[in-house]
């Protein structure tokens, strides 16, 4: 009686021993370090490692240790001052084509690293950094989306020759005016026809016949949610570019947007690399002058000179086919004649209209794709901050135009499918698809970051001793086997916090002390239920049995329950609120098997088998 099977025993030997492996990195310290990646077609290899080091020995910082991961190069330091000094030289080095953002790494044995251990990531209140709340206008893109039907309209009435009195936009609707019903219902039926997603009706005021078609409340969703994750991925990219490593961009509400920074000091700079604007121009390739005399200083008239991004001087005509505030979508994908790597582009009714113009008249010539941001830096003028304005031009991208093309088209011509899915991303998320304001921000420095881990961890074992001394003093021998498993438990957590690649904050934290205080909940149950049973005369032995078998439904109920509520909250919480969730549920989990499986293992291993007159409990 009250012996596990041997499986059973090496299954709980197992979980305990992988759940240590996986939680051990944790353990050890975090080198400052700085990670470099590349951009686009750019490589990390041993040059570039040479480079880094070069700038950092002329810059007097002696590097604690450089190695090259899965694509990066990932240079360490002794400590954060000099993290912060190698920045600028290794950035002047290396240049525009790759990032190099700023991070911990943890000083793991490469035994360690090569089962795939890892350290859980801290969240912004545990590391320090920037925290930074986005509102999203959504009146301004409802504007601009009645503003393109609105020039679509017009263009397919004139295209229909449909003479209207006035067109104009009013509020989430387009007004169009008629003298006679005739034109007004053949109107009505043009843009029924061409523009399904409107509510179209008629309207009689006065002597006018007005048609009034409005943005359905499908279509007005849809702008909204096409606003808001266009916004996202531009300020995806852009701190991207900023070089911050781990960052967090997500979505609160339904016109918020959370941006966390894990690490960055410079707020001033992030206002201003979130608030940029940015726009895309299509332009031809100027084929008839040369590109020499153009770097040379002698730019012909009607003509301008670009870079590509790797340096590439590009000569293009300075008139402009659509710009990037006509592109309706874009998508990466592969070309079904060549099976090369293409972008799929749609544009709106007088973006088509101009594309098709112009590339009926230039088919077999190259077309160039322009990205063009505006930038406010702050620079230090005799010792006070001063705002100026940067524009950054530079071409993406040049195709040559296969045949005439209009609301959709390929640009082909890309090297891999990762530059096509990166065009396609900058054609989505070149210029932000609504204004933004900033309405909160936070800067949370290290030294508090570390307070907050401090005051956890703290909270943690306080939490934890508590726990212990009460269980051991009540339930003697039996308490000290659920203390073990207690302490099994939390290494559990951390474990599967750290296999998930989970970010810990402060709510997490939370939500381990309270896994901590309800772990023995089970425990409890089970060890009274063993003294009642005593109490009834049963043997030790089969008091155990009926201890374990009897508290166990009761144990699942309580634990269902809260595992519930766990997966409610992540479901329709938001930031902290998912952090507690998170650990809370996987806590659940794991102090279900420690408290049940694993002192049952240990309970067997003292009382199994035996004659005991009595137990101490």
């Amino acid at each position: 009686m009250n012996q596990y099977p041997l499986w059973k025993n090496l299954l709980v030997i197992f979980v305990v021993l992988l759940g240590g492996l996986y939680a051990l990195p944790n353990v050890f310290d975090q080198d400052p370090s700085m990670e470099v990646t590349a951009q686009r077609e750019s490589v990390v290899d041993e040059t570039t490692q040479s480079r880094v080091q070069a700038a950092l020995q002329q810059s007097g910082v002696t590097p604690k240790g450089m190695e090259l991961r899965d694509g990066k190069l990932l240079v360490r330091f002794a400590t954060s001052g000099e993290q912060l000094k190698a920045m600028e030289p290794v950035a002047a080095a290396l240049g525009d084509n790759y990032t190099e953002a700023l991070t911990l790494a943890p000083n793991l044995p490469g035994w360690l690293r090569g089962l795939g251990a890892e350290p859980m990531f801290l969240g912004l209140d545990l590391r320090g950094g920037i925290h930074v709340l986005i509102d999203v206008d959504m009146d301004a893109a409802i504007d601009k989306a009645v503003d393109r039907y609105y020039g679509d309209i017009r263009t397919q009435l004139r295209e229909k020759k449909v003479r209207s009195t006035r067109i104009a936009p009013e509020g989430a609707a387009v007004i169009v005016a008629f003298n006679n019903a005739q034109a007004r219902d053949e109107a009505e039926k043009i843009i029924n026809n061409e523009f399904r997603s409107l509510i179209v009706e008629s309207l009689d005021q006065g002597e006018e016949f007005l048609v009034k078609a409005s943005l359905s409340p499908t279509e007005t969703r849809e702008v909204k949610r096409f606003a808001l994750q266009q916004n996202i991925t531009t300020l995806r990219n852009r701190v991207n570019a900023l070089g911050v490593a781990e960052p967090l961009i997500q979505q609160q509400g339904e016109r918020r947007i959370v941006v966390q920074l894990p690490g960055a000091r410079d707020p001033a700079k992030i206002k201003e690399l979130l608030g940029a604007t940015a726009t895309l121009e299509y332009r031809l390739v100027d084929t008839e002058h040369s590109v020499e005399d153009a770097v040379n200083g002698r730019v012909p008239p009607g003509s301008k000179l670009y870079h590509e991004r790797n340096g590439q001087p590009v000569l293009l005509k300075k008139s402009v086919i659509v710009t990037g505030d006509q592109i309706v979508n874009a998508s990466s994908g592969f070309d079904q004649r060549s099976g090369q790597p293409m972008v799929s582009v749609s544009l709106d009714g007088i973006g088509a209209k101009h594309m098709r113009r112009v590339t009926s008249e230039n088919v077999s010539k190259p077309m160039a794709v322009v990205f063009i941001e505006k930038r406010t830096m702050t620079r230090m003028v005799n010792g006070e901050p001063k705002k100026e304005s940067v524009t950054v031009e530079e071409v993406i991208s040049v195709a040559n135009i296969l045949e005439p093309f209009g609301a959709r088209f390929q640009t082909t011509g890309l090297d891999s499918p990762e530059e096509a899915h990166d065009l396609a991303l900058l054609l989505r998320a070149g210029a932000l698809a609504a204004p933004i304001e900033i309405v909160e921000e936070r800067t949370i420095g290290p030294s508090l970051g570390q307070d907050n881990i401090d005051q956890g961890f703290m909270s943690v074992v306080i939490g934890m001793s508590l726990v212990v001394v009460f269980m051991a003093v009540y339930y003697r021998v039996f308490g000290l086997v659920a203390d073990l498993a207690l302490v099994m438990n939390l290494v559990l957590i951390v474990a599967l916090l750290s296999l998930l690649q989970a970010t810990l904050t402060l709510p997490g934290i939370a939500g381990i002390v309270l896994t901590v205080g309800m772990a023995v909940d089970a425990n409890v149950l089970i060890f009274e239920r063993i003294r009642e049973e005593i109490k009834n005369g049963s043997s030790p032995q089969a008091s155990i049995q009926a201890g374990y078998e009897k508290a166990f439904s009761t144990i699942i109920d309580a634990n269902i329950t809260t595992l519930i509520a766990a997966v409610v909250l992540f479901s329709f919480g938001t930031g902290p609120i998912k952090g507690f969730a998170v650990t809370l549920a996987i806590g659940i989990l794991t102090s279900m098997f420690t408290a049940i499986v694993g002192t049952r293992a240990v309970i067997n291993l003292i009382y199994g088998r035996r004659r005991v007159k009595s137990l101490s409990v």
